[in-house]
């Protein structure tokens, strides 16, 4: 009985936290996403890489409910989220952060953190999140989009920490960054990793990608073309650089 349990409970630690199987998206009319398929075990990162206008923004937009003209699977925590609203995928712990980071001009740094409902325990605290971005804690009362680029990708991963989800999906977390920001980034992943959480990160920057995630995707025409595990990484440069036109 004790055996049968310990199989159990390892079966369940391998299955996927996400599964996307056969997802298709549209806008408007024009057919972008044509059967994408990857899938994320809890605690991984894994990034979508591929060409400019490969699928891998709209992908996010998919997972999340954004993009709402989409048929196949998404089952994410053992749930279909496919027919769901955007709001009811945020309660099951899917949290985004766009590429635009979405920062409201008229509420101050503050207002912008709190504005996100908790939608499940497990949330960071500002503590925490203020240990993680100090820059946000000094600039609580300014204006949000008075901060730098850097700061407010800070407050956009910030704010979705604060929420309770624990799968995070990024959307060009370091684009236009200055280096110094890229690697605070960079070093925020690696902590957040090891706390639990799984991310699916859409980066242009290969190297950054290269050094916080476990495998990367690889999307071409609104399909997953090819999967490479990082410890295969340099195995497989060639290719990759191919791939993306590098």
């Amino acid at each position: 009985m004790a055996e049968a349990a310990l199989k159990a409970r390892e079966v369940q630690a391998t299955e996927p936290l996400l599964k996307v199987s056969g997802l298709h998206g549209w806008y408007g009319e024009s057919h972008v996403l044509h059967g994408i398929e990857f899938d994320v075990k809890p605690g991984e990162v894994v990034t979508l890489l591929g060409r400019n206008g490969a699928g891998k923004s709209t992908t996010l937009k998919a997972l999340m409910g954004i993009l709402t003209k989409r048929k196949g699977s998404v089952v994410f925590d053992g749930k279909e989220t496919i027919g769901m609203p955007a709001r009811a995928i945020a309660k099951l712990g899917m949290g985004y952060v766009p590429e635009e980071r979405g920062i409201f001009s008229s509420l101050s740094v503050e207002e912008n953190l709190m504005l996100p409902p908790k939608v499940k325990p497990g949330g960071l605290s500002l503590v925490q999140i203020f240990e993680l971005f100090p820059n946000i804690k000094e600039r609580l009362t300014s204006q949000g989009t008075k901060l730098s680029g850097g700061e407010q990708q800070m407050l956009a991963i910030g704010r979705i920490l604060r929420t309770g989800a624990n799968l995070l999906l990024m959307d060009e977390p370091t684009e236009g960054l200055a280096p110094v920001i890229v690697q605070q980034i960079g070093a925020t992943i690696a902590r957040l990793k090891a706390e639990g959480f799984t991310i699916v990160l859409v980066e242009q920057n290969f190297h950054f990608a290269s050094s916080v995630a476990d495998r990367h995707y690889i999307v071409e025409q609104g399909r997953v073309i090819d999967t490479i595990a990082n410890a295969e990484l340099e195995a497989n440069i060639d290719k990759l650089h191919a791939y993306l036109g590098v």
